[in-house]
C-alpha cells in the first residue's frame, strides 16, 4: 500500500526486498544490521501486528519505521496506544524531510486507533537529531524516567551499558 507520494518521495508498506538494501546500506554506515530483522518486520506485518513502512526516495529505500498497534512494552504497555518503533533514515539522505514525512504518516495511521500515540527513544547523542525531532513535532516525556531492556531505571541505580536499550519513553495526543 502506498500512504504518500510527491516527485521525489514515496511512502509505502516494507517489501522483502528492502531487508537486503537496508542490510546493505546500515552495514555501509557502520552499524551491524540482521536481514532476518527486516523479515522479522515484513511477517509481523502480514499477521496485522504493525504496519512496516519504507520510505522510497528518488526510488532508492532510504528510510523505514514500524508501528505496532498496541504497546507491549515499557510504560504504555496495554494501554492501547500505537507504538512507533525503530524510525530510521539512512544518513546519506537525512535533512531532506524524509523522517517528518515517515512521522506524519505513522501518525495518522496511529490516530485511526487512538487518541494517543507512544514511542521510546535513545539517550545516546546518536539520537540526538531523533529526540530534537521529537521534541518539535509535540512529544512530551512521559515522566517515568529512564529505561534499559524494558525495565523502568530507579534512582542511583548502576545502568552499565549505554545503548539502544537505553530509552526515555515519549508520547504525544494526535486528537483533542
Amino acid at each position: 500500500m502506498i500512504y504518500y507520494r510527491d516527485d521525489e518521495l514515496v511512502i509505502r508498506n516494507m517489501e522483502e526486498s528492502d531487508a537486503q538494501v537496508f542490510y546493505d546500506e546500515y552495514t555501509a554506515q557502520g552499524w551491524h544490521p540482521d536481514v532476518e530483522y527486516y523479515l522479522m518486520r515484513i511477517r509481523e506485518q502480514a499477521e496485522g501486528k504493525c504496519v512496516a513502512l519504507t520510505a522510497v526516495y528518488q526510488g532508492h529505500p532510504a528510510g523505514s519505521l514500524y508501528v505496532y498497534l498496541n504497546a507491549k512494552e515499557g510504560p504504555f504497555k496495554e494501554k492501547g496506544w500505537p507504538v512507533i518503533v525503530d524510525f530510521g533514515v539512512l544518513k546519506k539522505y537525512q535533512r531532506k524531510g524524509i523522517g517528518n514525512r515517515l512521522m506524519d504518516v505513522a501518525e495518522q495511521i496511529a490516530a485511526q486507533h487512538a487518541d494517543t500515540v507512544c514511542l521510546g527513544v535513545g539517550l545516546c547523542r546518536e539520537y540526538g537529531s531523533a529526540q530534537r525531532m521529537y521534541v518539535k513535532r509535540g512529544y512530551i516525556p512521559d515522566g517515568s524516567g529512564v529505561w534499559y531492556q524494558d525495565k523502568q531505571c530507579v534512582q542511583y541505580e548502576t545502568v552499565c551499558t549505554v545503548d539502544d536499550d537505553l530509552v526515555l519513553f515519549l508520547s504525544k495526543k494526535l486528537r483533542w
